[in-house]
């Protein structure tokens, strides 16, 4: 169980208003100052100032914020493995982002259930930040991740290096040619909202070409890839996503690559769990499984 002031300290980072988080913990405003100031104390400095008159966290607060979420984390699930009536085998909650969700994990989830039959086994698809979220929260262990993240405050490994592509219908203009990356700027952008790994890659890719999202007359947001496949299949627009995404409809003709003067593009899918995780030796004993499968 997580010290009744860390909890505080939790609670303030995320509210950021020491009335609030009072009112919140259902205690009273003194008390969470004397938690802070007690944590203060132990750890040898202050955690929070304020900056613009708003309530931010100093160095030190933000390293003991994210040691904090990983001990909640921690205790959260030896909480969860010693309240069922077996110990082992344990259940097991990891995420993954849409492209690997969708398209890759599906045969090595099939080999996670033929290696150990009896695992309870939970699987999140959502986007990398909602993910990042629910690792923070305890409510899963690990994620397979094909968006940027912070890698200093989390324990990651590649476990895959993945082509990005563009695509169009076989019955666009831009089919079958070579284009350069202005020619496509008078088409539809049709993509994945903010916070997806898919968005962020393509963004960074535009960054080198000193272009934005915003550098296209249209741009159209859709949260579902297949929806996203089916409207470029129509002609509708153009997109980018990962050829592991698009394998099926490129095998089948329903789209082709865009051939972009300059355009290569290659990002990693990465194993990532929060830093200095109690779990630590297990969760690289899963990273090697899923490397391992998703390699075969």
């Amino acid at each position: 169980m997580l010290d009744f002031r860390l909890e505080t300290f939790l609670e303030l980072c995320r509210i950021g208003n020491y009335t609030k988080t009072a009112e919140y913990l259902h205690i009273t405003q003194p008390a969470v100052t004397q938690h802070i100031k007690y944590l203060e104390d132990q750890y040898g400095g202050k955690l929070f100032m304020y900056k613009d008159k708003r309530l931010t966290l100093t160095e030190r607060g933000n390293s003991l914020y994210y040691f904090a979420l990983t001990m909640r984390a921690d205790s959260d699930r030896i909480k969860s493995l010693l309240s069922t009536k077996e110990i082992s085998p344990h259940h097991i909650a990891f995420g993954a982002t849409l492209t690997i969700g969708e398209y890759v994990m599906a045969p090595i989830v099939g080999k996670l259930w033929e290696s150990y039959p009896s695992l309870p086994v939970t699987m999140l698809v959502d986007n990398t930040q909602v993910l990042l979220q629910k690792l923070h929260d305890g409510i899963i262990d690990f994620a397979l991740l094909e968006g940027f993240f912070d890698k200093d405050r989390y324990s990651s490994k590649v476990i895959s290096d993945e082509e990005f592509i563009g695509v169009c219908s076989p019955l666009s203009e831009l089919a079958d040619r070579q284009c350069c990356f202005d020619e496509i700027l008078d088409y539809r952008l049709i993509l994945r909202e903010k916070g997806s790994g898919t968005r962020d890659i393509f963004e960074q890719s535009l960054r080198a070409h000193n272009l934005t999202v915003e550098s296209f007359f249209r741009v159209s947001e859709i949260g579902n890839m297949s929806a996203i496949k089916q409207l470029v299949s129509n002609n509708l627009g153009i997109s980018f996503m990962y050829k592991a995404a698009a394998n099926k409809e490129l095998s089948q003709k329903m789209l082709v690559p865009l051939n972009i003067k300059d355009f290569s593009a290659r990002h990693a899918f990465s194993f990532v769990f929060l830093k200095d995780s109690l779990h630590h030796k297990e969760y690289w004993n899963w990273c090697d499984f899923f490397q391992k499968n998703l390699s075969d």
